[in-house]
């Protein structure tokens, strides 16, 4: 399934870092961006989170709960938090059910090389849980920034 500006996001409870589980349902009332990353520990994925991290103060000014979403365990995000002190939640999904709900698992191509994987990319879901935007292949360095661009067009 992919979802589509205007749909409901579907609902999910995953573990997060610290292995407390989270749901979608439960954020209700603030906006959401989820987005969908490879591997922790990566140079793009690090990067990413990074940049999320370098601007935590206009998310939590936005008021938007930022999750990043994984196949990766609870354990290897806990570390990732901890290796780039990520103010942000992370959440271990390794059937990739979730990514693959959102359309952020499948084909894709990577230096001529087609494989079956996570997908990079980003939804932001307003504060009644419909999904506003979405961004299929988001680019590691420019998703903070576009990101919160979006977020300002949706306050």
């Amino acid at each position: 399934m992919n979802v589509a500006a205007g749909d409901t996001a579907p609902d999910f409870e995953l573990p997060d870092q610290d292995g407390n589980t989270v749901s979608l349902s439960g954020l209700r009332g603030q906006p959401v961006l989820l987005y969908f990353y490879p591997r922790d520990e990566t140079p793009g994925c690090t990067i990413q989170a990074q940049h999320i991290r370098d601007s935590w103060a206009d998310f939590t000014e936005a008021g938007v709960a930022v999750l990043g979403v994984s196949p990766d365990t609870v354990d290897s995000h806990r570390s990732f938090c901890d290796n780039h002190d990520l103010p942000h939640t992370l959440l271990a999904d390794p059937d990739h059910e979730v990514m693959e709900a959102y359309g952020a698992w499948g084909e894709k191509t990577l230096y001529g090389r087609t494989s079956i994987g996570p997908i990079r990319s980003s939804v932001l879901i307003d504060a009644e849980g419909t999904v506003v935007k979405v961004w299929k292949r988001a680019q590691a360095k420019a998703h903070a920034e576009r990101a919160l661009k979006a977020i300002q067009q949706l306050l």
